[in-house]
This record gives structure tokens, sequence and C-alpha cells, in this order.
């Protein structure tokens, strides 16, 4: 049994979701981007070196601790959505390092991205693949 508002009865909590987890996703790139840049000097420039390892360790770290503190990235406020657990529960920070490493995995691979998409974009609650694997939803904010 689920705490998550029934999208038949509650549909509010849905509308828009996949828009504004796209926007999000814009907004947490740039931020990450940013910020890689910012932290290359910290790292002796060896971060230019090693660049693609560089930006994921980043963008993990981002994910997590933003995930972990307030159960939404910083893109994802300002789009005014925020995950949830199967409880209705905010994530902790190990349910945010698991859907991090499961978006991650998800990301780096197409086809499985692609069955994301689709499945953000068909399923009554929005979810992507990895909010199916953990059980964890994506809600408005202020339904």
């Amino acid at each position: 049994m689920t705490a998550l508002p029934d999208p038949d009865y509650q549909a509010e909590f849905y509308t828009g979701v996949p828009a504004k987890r796209l926007f999000a996703w814009v907004v947490d790139s740039l931020l990450i981007t940013i910020a890689a840049i910012l932290l290359v000097p910290f790292t002796g420039f060896v971060g230019l070196f090693v660049w693609p390892a560089f930006y994921l360790a980043v963008g993990l770290a981002y994910r997590v601790v933003t995930i972990a503190n307030g159960s939404a990235t910083p893109g994802m406020t300002m789009a005014g959505i925020e995950l949830r657990s199967a409880e209705g529960a905010r994530l902790d920070l190990g349910q945010a390092a698991l859907h991090t490493l499961a978006y991650s995995v998800s990301l780096a691979f197409f086809p499985l991205q692609l069955l994301s998409i689709v499945l953000m974009l068909s399923t009554a609650r929005g979810q992507s693949l990895p909010d199916h694997l953990l059980g964890t939803v994506m809600l408005r904010r202020r339904a």
C-alpha cells in the first residue's frame, strides 16, 4: 500500500510534472556545469584532464546532497516539484543516493533513458525508470 496521492482522484499532484522535470533537468545541468568549472582550480586543474569523471562526480554529489536535504534539487525547487518515497515522505540520504545512482545508470544507457522518458510520459504518476524501481514519485509541491 502506498501513501502517495491517487492519480485518478488527486491528479493535480501530477499535472505538468514531465515538463517540470525537463525544466529542472536543464537548470540542474547548468548548475552542475558551473559548479564543476568553478571547482576545477581546486583540483590543480587536474579536473580538466579527467573532465567526464570529474563532471560525473560533481553531478552525483550535487544531486545526492540536494535531494537528501530537501527532497529536491535546486532545479526541481524552481520547477515546483519534489521527490517523495512510496510512503509519501521526503527522501533521506540513502534513498537520495540510490535514486541518484539509478538515475545516473539510466542516463548512461540510451535504451534505459528512452524507456525512462516513455514511462514519464505514459504512466499515471509520471514516474521515471528509477522511480519505478525505487517506488519514488515526483509531485508538484503546491498541488
